[in-house]
């Protein structure tokens, strides 16, 4: 079934409203900060979501030990609530490592959402950005919550406002959106998310929000979702830093009205499709807006023998100080691509290995079977001074193949978190 990509955000699937604004959580005077998502019909979880009838819910958290309060907040509900008709998400302060006050906190934002739209406390899911161990300002996040409940709408200009009220250190807003047909009814699904620092998922500091018109059950969209990260968010590194923030959720409301999806027949495998062009396109926009970087830097793993180890041999080689430091410098130094592959733990024949460099300006092999080609290093940096690079890793032992999806490492890294919380 064609997925058509469209021009829009978490408001371009039916019944979902949502909006973006300024509440003083960030410290200036312009900055958004609180963002708002509503399904008209209770669903899932977004920037800040509201829906007026129930529907399905998953989620996807951090698996780091330390756990912020919207984390704890957020599987709870998922795992026991019914259903759930909104989310507040604000940025500027993550409300991790803040005790039982952060806690709290939580219950008293979705107690305020739950009196605002007249649904109730468990309804309401949280999501918080920013810098750790700071409490929230709980004042201005309740009043940033009725402000948000009376400027709900549905246009795209609304979505763009709540993409861009959850970025911390991002440069850019991060969308996406698409259609498709299921059952003889038009679905949509979209998603807004924010990461560009500490980004490095086993389920990175993201978030990330996916709003649908489908109706779906409960588990099976959970399942969807559970094992769609494993090649998206979770192939993703900017840094190699995993966050005590990383959530995805996913709101399903049913209002395209197709046939309830409740068995893993044609139309789940669609949907399943359509959820991981979403996904795949946030993870590369959070990739490619990694704090500094100059490009996007992905690395395939090809002749894989199974998925796990071509998964962690692309993710060593994105994951690499050295190897994003020469994508930086635009300097094909492929030693330090095959030493990452060689200490990922994964276990291959290094005098078998042939490694590409590609990119808009062409494609160059730099190494056969484990030595050197006779490349051009003229032609090799031109290929890397492009905005996408990707080094493909050919290991000659099966047919499988991974993707991992990274940037370049640059001295505007280091000033951007050598002054973070200023």
């Amino acid at each position: 079934m064609a997925i058509t990509k469209i021009n829009g955000g978490v408001t371009a699937p039916k019944g979902f409203k949502c909006a973006g604004l300024r509440a003083g959580v960030k410290p200036g005077k312009t900055n958004k900060d609180m963002a708002m998502i509503v399904s008209e019909v209770p669903a899932k979880i977004a920037g800040m979501v509201f829906c007026s009838t129930p529907c399905a819910a998953a989620g996807v958290f951090t698996t780091n030990l330390v756990k912020a309060a919207p984390v704890k907040w957020d599987k709870e509900i998922v795992t026991t609530s019914p259903y759930v008709q909104a989310v507040v998400v604000n940025s500027g302060i993550a409300n991790a490592c803040t005790g039982a006050e952060g806690l709290g906190y939580c219950a008293d934002t979705a107690a305020e959402a739950a009196a605002a739209l007249n649904i109730p406390k468990t309804a309401v899911l949280v999501a918080s950005t920013g810098v750790i161990g700071k409490q929230l300002p709980i004042d201005k996040i309740k009043s940033g919550v009725t402000a948000l409940s009376k400027v709900l709408g549905s246009s795209r200009e609304d979505a763009k406002l709540a993409a861009e009220a959850i970025m911390t250190t991002d440069t850019k807003s991060k969308e996406v959106a698409c259609t498709l047909e299921l059952d003889g009814k038009q679905v949509t699904v979209a998603g807004m998310c924010k990461g560009s620092g500490m980004i490095h998922p086993n389920m990175c500091t993201m978030l990330c929000f996916v709003t649908t018109d489908v109706a779906i059950s409960h588990e099976l969209l959970q399942k969807a979702l559970s094992e769609d990260v494993v090649d998206t968010f979770n192939m993703i590194s900017v840094d190699g830093d995993t966050s005590t923030n990383d959530t995805v959720l996913v709101m399903a409301n049913g209002q395209a009205e197709n046939t309830p999806i409740t068995k893993e027949g044609e139309d789940y495998k669609t949907f399943c499709e359509a959820l991981h062009f979403i996904m795949l396109e946030l993870s590369k926009k959070i990739a490619g807006d990694g704090e500094g970087c100059t490009c996007l830097f992905e690395a395939t793993v090809i002749g894989a023998k199974d998925k796990n180890q071509a998964r962690t041999i692309a993710k060593s080689v994105v994951c690499s100080s050295l190897t994003k430091a020469a994508v930086f410098g635009h300097d094909a130094n492929w030693g330090r691509i095959l030493c990452a592959m060689g200490y990922s733990g994964a276990q291959f024949d290094p005098e078998v290995v042939d490694i590409w460099l590609e990119s808009k300006a062409g494609t160059i092999k730099i190494v056969e079977n484990g030595i050197a080609t006779d490349y051009s290093e003229e032609t090799a940096t031109k290929i890397l001074s492009e905005e996408e690079v990707i080094a493909k890793m050919d290991i000659k032992e099966g047919n499988e193949t991974a993707t991992a999806f990274g940037c370049d490492l640059t001295y505007e890294y280091v000033k951007i978190n050598g002054d973070y919380r200023s």
